[in-house]
């Protein structure tokens, strides 16, 4: 629909709150939004320019329109959520999440046993739950186990089977982790005040649990039986060492939720609290892409928290958010603090969200997932057109020498597969045939013998090879190149160390890509990789000793006199060589005493 056709039916688009959908030519619903006054709501998407690339993609897409008029804002929010939950339009904002929540259930069958479990079935038992961690499952299940005595076993505890006797007690009877209903020692009755126990201590309410256990605690001590007391009080100081343990504000406060919202470039993030007594007793935080710049965070607030209240059965009578929000249930008390302890909590939610969205931009950093491939062709096919490649560099390798102390030369290669790195091919070399320092024959060996390798094993050849020095390292490597037969079969650039500039070889002028353009910031990632991969190699070696200095067992003479006599003589074979005036014009008369009568001491 474009904007003239838009304007021949906008008339007809009441100044009335209400939801609109978008349909496409093949009558698929696109979006579905609410508004207060629906012409100006719909309006916007044709009448401005819209800097996203999603809604530009969405009004290209739109051929219909329709609209359904409300009582009020409320009512459309309602309406809103409700078709987006049966339709999810693929242009709309939709919490979803295949994750498998672990749940504690209470079974439905005679001395219903309470255990873990990742399946909900609708067989009528009572799941408690979803929880986001499974260290926080068993925790509370382990809790319940040292101070509420239930079954663990699955015998059929029907009344007919009890009274006939079918069963006897086991170990736990013994070790007081059960009341024996298998064999009538429990009553139905007792066992549910047990059940309302356990369902008091996963929904956070300890504290009545504890009333519970005082109580009993005190009934037995009135009974002189200080034995079952004393057992009770343990209990009774385990549940309120938990509790402490867990309560982040003022224990009185009434049951609450707790709500924001982060948001970046391309996602918002909903971080859910549910408070119990001062307890934290479930939060998730929810990473919900965005489709449209049409999006307020306070309706996508609105629609995530009605999600999330009815994912976890939430039954609380408020929520604490940071901006106004709608929710379905009218009853529920909307808080925006600005102080004490709902504000804490909202500050608590608030760096939950902050910790995740970090975390996620990490991965994102790390280039992990699908979205991220992707993106990564686009920035290799940058490449091959800033390069006049024939294909996309989809395999690229580069390499880099480097010397220790002005000497021992050593090199690296790193491997990037469809711009990601490949770990497994980067390969260390110790260079064989050179003697002394000299970068341009240290890179054609190198260069050489990686390629060698690969056409002996019949390996496939890298598009683009990326060469860390000057235009003789380039022709150093080009000639080994040439030697293999391999000339035309890849493409080897040169990487200029300062200017961070590509230059072919013979080319008099170097290719500079645009600074802060995704190509140039792949290369010098490359770069910047084989040399951390080469100067891993160097401490690798310091640390196992592969390299030893001889300079460095002479009495008297330390590491810089070694590194200077090194850098001016490239080896100890020729420093074995010279004569005392030629030593001293380096070090000293003194200290070239010393070594020269280190190496001649017969003479």
């Amino acid at each position: 629909m474009t904007k003239e056709e838009f304007t021949k039916i906008s008339q007809s688009i009441p100044h009335q709150p209400g939801c609109y959908k978008y349909y496409s030519k093949e009558q698929e619903l696109l979006y579905v939004g609410k508004a207060k006054d629906l012409r100006k709501r719909v309006s916007s998407y044709f009448n401005k320019n819209l800097d996203s690339f999603k809604t530009r993609k969405l009004v290209s897409l739109i051929y219909a329109l329709d609209f359904t008029v409300t009582d009020s804002e409320h009512d459309a929010f309602l309406l809103e959520n409700s078709l987006i939950k049966h339709y999810q339009p693929r242009f709309n904002i939709v919490l979803k999440d295949d994750k498998s929540y672990p749940f504690i259930v209470i079974k439905k069958e005679p001395f219903p046993r309470v255990f873990f479990t990742r399946r909900v079935i609708k067989d009528g038992s009572e799941y408690l739950g979803p929880f986001t961690g499974l260290m926080r499952v068993r925790e509370l299940l382990e809790l319940v186990k040292q101070n509420i005595p239930l079954r663990t076993c699955s015998l059929n505890l029907t009344p007919a089977n009890i009274k006939k006797g079918k069963f006897k007690v086991c170990l736990e009877y013994h070790l007081g982790n059960c009341k024996g209903p298998c064999q009538g020692f429990q009553t139905e009755e007792d066992y549910k005040v047990n059940l309302q126990q356990v369902r008091y201590v996963l929904k956070g309410n300890i504290g009545d649990v504890i009333k519970h256990l005082k109580t009993e605690m005190h009934a037995y001590a009135a009974n002189l039986e200080f034995e079952k007391a004393q057992i009770v009080k343990k209990k009774i100081e385990s549940l309120d060492s938990y509790q402490s343990k867990s309560t982040v504000v003022n224990p009185r406060l009434e049951n609450v939720d707790v709500a924001c919202i982060l948001a970046d470039e391309h996602y918002f993030y909903v971080n859910f609290m549910m408070v119990s007594n001062g307890s934290v007793v479930h939060s998730n935080t929810v990473q919900i892409e965005k489709q449209t710049d049409e999006e307020e965070e306070s309706d996508v607030l609105s629609l995530a928290l009605d999600n999330l209240m009815e994912k976890y059965q939430s039954l609380a009578k408020e929520v604490i958010v940071p901006v106004p929000v709608d929710v379905a249930d009218t009853g529920i008390k909307v808080t925006i603090p600005k102080a004490g302890d709902k504000k804490q909590l909202l500050d608590l939610s608030i760096k939950n969200a902050e910790i995740f969205m970090q975390e996620m931009r990490k991965k994102s950093t790390l280039l992990l997932g699908e979205k991220s491939k992707a993106n990564n062709m686009q920035v290799l096919e940058e490449l091959q057109e800033a390069l006049y490649l024939s294909e996309i560099p989809t395999h690229i390798e580069c390499f880099d020498n480097s010397n220790f102390q002005g000497a021992y030369p050593v090199a690296a290669m790193v491997c990037f597969k469809n711009g990601l790195p490949a770990n497994k091919e980067y390969r260390h070399y110790h260079i064989k045939t050179v003697q002394g320092i000299n970068d341009f024959a240290s890179m054609s060996e190198v260069v050489y013998r990686r390629y060698k390798r690969l056409m002996d094993e019949a390996q496939p050849l890298p598009q683009l090879v990326i060469i860390d020095g000057g235009k003789g390292q380039l022709s150093a490597a080009m000639d080994s190149i040439e030697k293999l037969g391999l000339t035309g079969r890849m493409t080897l650039v040169g990487l200029a160390k300062r200017e961070e500039s590509l230059f072919f070889a013979g080319d008099s002028e170097p290719i500079q890509l645009s600074f802060d353009s995704p190509a140039h910031l792949l290369v010098r990632r490359i770069r910047d990789e084989v040399h951390r991969f080469g100067i891993t190699f160097h401490r690798q070696i310091r640390s196992k000793g592969t390299i030893k200095n001889e300079l460095e067992d002479i009495p008297g003479i330390g590491d810089k006199t070694a590194t200077e006599l090194l850098q001016a003589f490239r080896s100890v074979k020729n420093i074995k060589t010279l004569t005392e005036r030629e030593l001293t014009k380096v070090i000293g008369a003194s200290k070239a005493r010393v070594v020269w009568g280190y190496f001649n001491p017969n003479t």
